[in-house]
């Protein structure tokens, strides 16, 4: 049987998204596989409808952070994939790492960077197809002057989104953390409505 490449999944991950199917591999033995949620999360693009703390909003507006797109992208990946524990370890596979350094090659994938004192300290990273952005992980490193990273690297991917007439941003599954920020649950049904107009539209990221 042959041997899957990254090379070969980038086009299988690109049709997955397109269809409302996100991959994540099993970190124990390396395997693939494509999931799917009822409801699904998003995070609204309309204005005012992100949230965020008075402390969050000095943080953005201290200007503590220098913000950056597609400068760190493979040291933001790495940053992502890193086990949380021994117990909670990360869905992103050596092989699927390279399959989102691929995309991010062709295009497809992109970061947010967050850097302090010349040092990378938090990002985030997903795929964008169309009008839609798929975000799949995000990091900060708190004990080296990151607290807040990832969170100011979302809002200034939300305004940019905006900005960029972006009509979706994919959050998956909903945690305390990003409704905290803002996102929101529909049912699936209506999320492959958005979907199939987003990843249709003309916009850049």
């Amino acid at each position: 049987m042959k041997r899957v490449t990254a090379e070969d999944l980038v086009p299988i991950i690109l049709d997955g998204y397109r269809h409302g199917a996100f991959p994540m591999g099993d970190p124990e033995d390396g395997s693939l596989g494509f999931y799917t949620c009822d409801p699904r999360a998003v995070m609204p693009l309309e204005a005012g409808a992100l949230r965020f703390s008075d402390s969050l909003r000095r943080r953005v507006r201290s200007g503590r952070f220098r913000i950056t797109v597609d400068t760190h992208f493979r040291n933001v990946i790495e940053c992502c994939a890193r086990d949380r524990s021994a117990e909670n370890r990360c869905w992103i596979t050596p092989l699927l790492q390279k399959a989102y350094e691929l995309l991010h090659r062709e295009g497809y994938a992109h970061s947010v960077e967050a850097s302090r004192d010349g040092k990378l300290v938090g990002g985030l990273y997903g795929v964008a197809i169309g009008g839609a952005f798929f975000g799949e992980s995000m990091f900060s490193l708190p004990h080296e002057g990151g607290t807040d990273a990832s969170k100011v690297c979302l809002v200034h991917l939300v305004e940019r989104l905006r900005a960029r007439g972006f009509i979706l941003l994919d959050c998956q599954y909903a945690n305390a953390h990003t409704r905290s920020l803002g996102a929101v649950e529909m049912p699936v049904e209506t999320y492959t409505g958005v979907l199939e107009r987003a990843v249709q539209m003309s916009v850049a990221f």
